[in-house]
């Protein structure tokens, strides 16, 4: 049986609640009536309760929702591998999370990420204690430097994102916001490599199967709309603006959970993204990263399938953004004033 059939279960998940209890962040649920407005103003679905709902993974510690996944992911090392050491590849938040991750508990760390990788997230990682190495141009170079190092150093390779108890993890995200939201209608959930949609479309399927689930893609970093085109991981070059979801590849196991729970797949342009960037800072007063942003935009755009009445969720999945930039990308958000609304469930 391949990695592939053997889809994560919701009892790992429950149990990689229990691994990493009191050790990450409960995030709040946080909800925006000017977004419920906005949707509603622009000929759009009247939203239950007046509201859209925003799972605040950018407030838990390190600034994504990483540290669910990495510190299930540690802990799961054998005492051998720990005492060698593990590396990861990253664009920046995983790699974060995991030398937070290993700093916690005492595992040496080091991170591969591409030369142009935000510095503020490559800071980050040094802080936490990891060894950085920037090589490559983009994140698929990065991964084949690993391939290098790890063979060279005898070190364990922990994935980023298609790894069980990485998705088991991450899909505690999914657990919190049925507690908070039991009755919620639809999630949405940007998609880099996979690893958070797959972990909270297990946990709410499971739990909650008339629950839909929905993906968001940048139209330059369609990793797993490709898989799904072709049955299999396409490689790509990922160029997109929201490095987050900027992953080379989806990875097998992600891509075969996603085709078993998630309901649709949107692609947005970068403009886009960046006016959830915009619109969650200017009315929310918070500030997350485009890759933490895409779900929100997804639907204030009209692009995600809501009826009146819904409860919606959206997943802001990280708030590490680049300060230096952030008047650059303020300025090149684009409006979310929907084209068409799809009103249709």
């Amino acid at each position: 049986m391949t990695t592939a059939q053997r889809l994560v279960g919701l009892d790992e998940i429950v149990a990689a609640r229990e691994t990493i209890a009191g050790r990450v962040h409960r995030t709040p649920l946080l909800s925006s009536a000017t977004a419920a407005r906005a949707i509603a103003d622009s000929g759009g679905p009247r939203l239950a309760d007046g509201r859209l709902y925003v799972k605040a993974e950018h407030l838990q510690k390190t600034g994504s929702f990483k540290p669910r996944g990495t510190l299930n992911r540690i802990a799961s090392l054998t005492p051998e591998e720990r005492a060698r050491g593990a590396i990861t590849m990253s664009a920046g938040n995983a790699g974060q999370a995991y030398a937070w991750a290993g700093h916690e508990a005492g595992v040496p760390m080091t991170v591969v990420m591409p030369a142009a990788a935000n510095p503020t997230k490559v800071e980050a990682c040094r802080g936490y204690g990891a060894e950085v190495v920037l090589e490559g141009e983009h994140v698929g170079d990065a991964f084949r430097a690993l391939e290098r190092i790890r063979d060279e150093r005898g070190l364990t390779f922990v994935h980023p994102f298609n790894d069980r108890a990485m998705i088991a993890g991450d899909g505690t995200a999914g657990l919190d916001i049925l507690d908070d939201l039991p009755d919620v209608d639809v999630v949405v959930v940007g998609i880099g490599g996979g690893g958070l949609i797959s972990g909270i479309a297990t946990a709410i399927k499971e739990r909650r199967p008339a629950t839909r689930i929905h993906g968001v893609e940048p139209e330059t970093a369609d990793a797993m709309t490709r898989a799904f085109a072709a049955g299999e991981p396409v490689e790509i070059r990922p160029q997109s603006v929201a490095d987050g979801l900027g992953a080379p590849f989806a990875g097998d196991l992600t891509l075969a959970i996603c085709q078993r729970y998630l309901d649709g797949i949107v692609l947005l342009d970068d403009a886009t993204i960046l006016g959830g960037v915009r619109f969650v800072l200017e009315r929310m007063k918070q500030v997350v990263e485009p890759a933490g942003a895409a779900a929100l935009a997804a639907v204030m755009s009209g692009r995600i399938p809501i009826a009146d009445g819904e409860r919606v969720c959206v997943v802001a999945s990280g708030g590490n953004i680049d300060v230096g930039r952030l008047g650059e990308l303020l300025g090149a958000a684009g409006s979310l004033a929907p084209v068409t609304m799809d009103r249709s469930a």
